[in-house]
């Protein structure tokens, strides 16, 4: 076997190893969806409900499309078993990479993912129990009382799905903060400085998200900040270790 065969062999295995794992992500999503297919319309009644609770007498969700009855509940489930299936696709990634990490690494990467995929769910939860009762509460009390409020299930799904989306990407903050000082690119000292805008920066993304009330405005804003503060508070442990080893090689080279 030639020097460039050789090279290509491990390229070609890591190949097969990534196509092997992805077919196995994608057979799980598959199999979940195909478990709560048949509940697709109670999911869909229990992800409208934050809405129909609050809809005003005579309101009601609709359908303006053919196929929405339809697609609106079959879209909802499989965005469900991919969400259900987080944990699983994380660990086959994890697989993946792991043996070309060291222990150090691993050990650092393990309760990362754990935590991720937590405030993910927790991120989401949030957004369902508290903040969509607030904008829908906002939204069907503002309107002219002539005016009837009936909502399309096709918008409804979307709407709800990028609000998932949005704060289970928000509640990541902690994560993300602790990366940037575990990789060096910021020290805990410089974001305590930058404390007052990012406290700014919180209540301008809760403007952007959340309706145009200070009440649900505050609602969105506190958590960042609190959950960027407890990255900071995740980040002084990266710090404390770094003055360790700063510690150990001075005492060597005494």
């Amino acid at each position: 076997m030639s020097h460039e065969e050789s090279s290509q062999a491990p390229l070609v295995t890591h190949l097969v190893e990534l196509r092997n794992r992805l077919l196995k992500s994608v057979f799980i999503i598959l199999l979940i969806f195909a478990g709560l297919y048949s509940f697709a319309n109670e999911l869909y009644l229990f992800v409208s409900e934050p809405l129909r609770a609050l809809l005003p007498e005579g309101s009601s969700l609709i359908a303006t499309e053919v196929a929405s009855p339809f697609m609106a509940p079959l879209k909802l489930t499989f965005a469900l078993a991919v969400l259900v299936a987080v944990p699983y696709i994380l660990y086959q990634a994890w697989s993946f990479i792991a043996p070309a990490l060291y222990r150090e690494e691993k050990t650092v990467a393990i309760p990362l993912l754990i935590s991720s995929v937590l405030l993910f769910y927790c991120g989401i939860s949030f957004a369902y129990f508290v903040v969509l009762p607030l904008i829908f509460g906002f939204f069907t009390s503002v309107g002219p009382g002539e005016v009837t409020v009936m909502t399309d299930i096709n918008n409804y799904l979307d709407f709800v799905l990028k609000l998932f989306f949005a704060f289970g990407v928000t509640f990541e903050i902690p994560v993300a903060t602790y990366l940037l000082i575990k990789a060096g690119v910021t020290t805990v000292k410089n974001l305590s400085k930058k404390r007052p805008y990012v406290f700014l920066g919180c209540f301008v993304v809760g403007m952007l998200i959340t309706p145009p009330d200070i009440f649900s405005q505050t609602l969105l804003a506190i958590p960042m900040w609190l959950l960027f503060e407890l990255g900071l508070l995740a980040g002084r442990t990266v710090k404390q270790e770094d003055e360790e080893d700063e510690d150990e090689t001075e005492a060597s080279q005494a």
